[in-house]
């Protein structure tokens, strides 16, 4: 017991010292391979990793998509197929994919699904664009935010409905737990639920998709730290999961924070860099880390952070940047806070910023 304790001292001792061990790397260098893949005569390449690849078969391509916009450069073999079923999931219901080679749209359900017909000529590449009518809309428009839904999975399609009947948002965003243990069973359940939401869910991981295999999630739903823009905002989504960002992950922030440095900028996370009211392991595990990154998003000009992991509802600020803890998906909620299931809904006006965060409660 005591050699074991002196261990474990050893290993913290190390992360939080911002040592040699690198607790999320792989994760970190699985998202560069997000969106990536050959076979069957054809090669996939999605730009910055914001759609991951599910399947691949001759004549057959599925897509998971983790942004309402994005490219997807496709390249044929002399002997590849020359049309192909594109498969779309987790997608704006009104998004189009066009390019310079016929598209034809299939019917499919549900709503956040789409199939197209797409001719590729054989040995040729190819490069597609998906993209929703409004993308470059300035007017101001919304969106929702919800996490840690974890083991009340069998309760989650209250939330869908309510959010559903929510007038005018565009999108979910997440930050992490949606499953007990990360999985590929709880996955496909997760993503099986999904089915009657009627607009997409971009979301990043958290503690509990991590697994004790390493994580799942990355084949299933694409990249941990990813960043998009949409309708005049940019949204960086960050892999905190480990209660720490990896340095490649920093670097990647680096850049996002640079070009969302002029217009309005969302970033979420699912662990908090500082925990806002004293919640067991409700932080980064490292006090110099989270000043770190709080001083990089105050530079940045950061409009808004949304974080998880916290079960219940905290409007805060955090180096002066409006702050937001929902972990109201209906993991066990904390007691007598009278907040219970619940999500956000955010308005933005991409000339003005953040007009209004409001918590929708659903119990």
């Amino acid at each position: 017991m005591q050699l074991k304790h002196v261990t474990l001292t050893l290993a913290l001792g190390l992360l939080s010292a911002g040592g040699c061990v690198r607790v999320s790397q792989e994760r970190a260098e699985r998202d560069l391979e997000v969106g990536k893949h050959s076979a069957h005569g054809i090669s996939i390449d999605v730009a910055h990793g914001l759609a991951a690849v599910r399947h691949v078969a001759p004549g057959e391509i599925t897509l998971w998509s983790s942004a309402p916009a994005w490219t997807v450069t496709l390249t044929t073999a002399a002997t590849a197929p020359t049309s192909w079923r594109v498969s779309l999931q987790n997608v704006l219901p009104d998004a189009e994919l066009v390019g310079g080679v016929p598209v034809s749209q299939v019917a499919a359900q549900p709503i956040t699904r789409k199939q197209f017909q797409v001719e590729l000529p054989a040995g040729s590449t190819t490069t597609l664009t998906l993209s929703p009518p409004d993308h470059h809309d300035p007017a101001p428009w919304r969106f929702a935010v919800m996490s840690d839904v974890q083991e009340a999975i069998d309760d989650v399609q209250d939330i869908y409905q309510k959010l559903n009947h929510t007038p005018n948002v565009r999108f979910l965003l997440g930050a992490g737990d949606l499953t007990q243990q990360g999985g590929s069973e709880q996955l496909e359940r997760f993503q099986r639920e999904l089915e009657s939401l009627d607009v997409p869910y971009y979301t990043t991981l958290g503690n509990h998709e991590l697994g004790d295999d390493g994580p799942a999630y990355q084949d299933w739903f694409g990249r941990a730290s990813f960043s998009f823009v949409y309708r005049g905002v940019r949204f960086s989504m960050l892999d905190s999961a480990s209660a720490t960002l990896d340095p490649m992950v920093y670097d990647w922030l680096d850049d996002w924070l640079a070009k969302g440095k002029g217009g309005v900028h969302v970033v979420g996370m699912h662990i908090p860099p500082v925990d806002p009211v004293g919640v067991r392991n409700g932080s980064f595990a490292s006090r110099n880390e989270a000043a770190k990154l709080l001083t990089r998003l105050a530079a940045g000009r950061v409009d808004l952070t949304l974080y998880g992991h916290i079960h219940s509802y905290y409007s805060f600020e955090n180096a002066g940047i409006p702050a937001y803890v929902s972990g109201g998906g209906g993991a066990i909620p904390e007691r007598f806070d009278q907040v219970g299931r619940h999500f956000l809904v955010v308005d933005v006006d991409p000339k003005r910023g953040i007009d209004r965060v409001e918590m929708v409660q659903v119990d």
